[in-house]
């Protein structure tokens, strides 16, 4: 019961994260490029309960978020972002030589991927490619941010569900 109340919270924390970052007018031209604040619950949950948790949260919030907020393209997109970028971070993760930055990098750095491929299969070209360098570049930071975050936050919440 404690872990599906605790659950419930951060599945809410991720929407509100959410909605907050779609406030935030971050705009360079290149559409897509987001803070990745809800990333930050999935890294958490990842480390805390682990991949099950995490990815039930996430694809709750993406599907909450998506018809609340935003339409279902955001859905798509939103979606193969968190898949190619929950897979790496599992796979670097479970490999035990990346530290929680690094894993939240590779998760950043994934779902910016995974966001340009779906766009290349909805628009039927390779043309999105060229946003490649930027969106790789963007992912690291925003992951990098997010990792730090992360490895700020995890002893607390460790030390709360004791």
């Amino acid at each position: 019961m404690k872990k599906t109340v605790l659950l419930g919270f951060l599945l809410a924390l991720s929407m509100i994260l959410s909605y907050i970052e779609s406030l935030i007018p971050l705009s360079i031209g290149i559409p897509g490029i987001k803070p990745g604040l809800a990333n930050l619950v999935v890294v958490i949950l990842l480390y805390i309960y682990g991949p099950g948790e995490a990815l039930t949260v996430n694809f709750l919030r993406i599907i909450l978020t998506g018809f609340l907020f935003g339409s279902l393209f955001s859905v798509l997109y939103s979606a193969a972002g968190a898949v190619s970028s929950f897979l790496i971070m599992l796979v670097l993760k479970k490999s035990g030589r990346f530290s929680v930055a690094g894993v939240s990098i590779g998760g950043g750095v994934f779902h910016n991927m995974g966001q340009l491929l779906a766009a290349m299969l909805v628009v039927e070209t390779y043309a999105p490619a060229v946003y490649l360098p930027v969106l790789i570049g963007a992912g690291a930071f925003t992951g990098f941010i997010t990792g730090i975050v992360s490895m700020r936050v995890l002893p607390y919440v460790r030390n709360i569900l004791r």
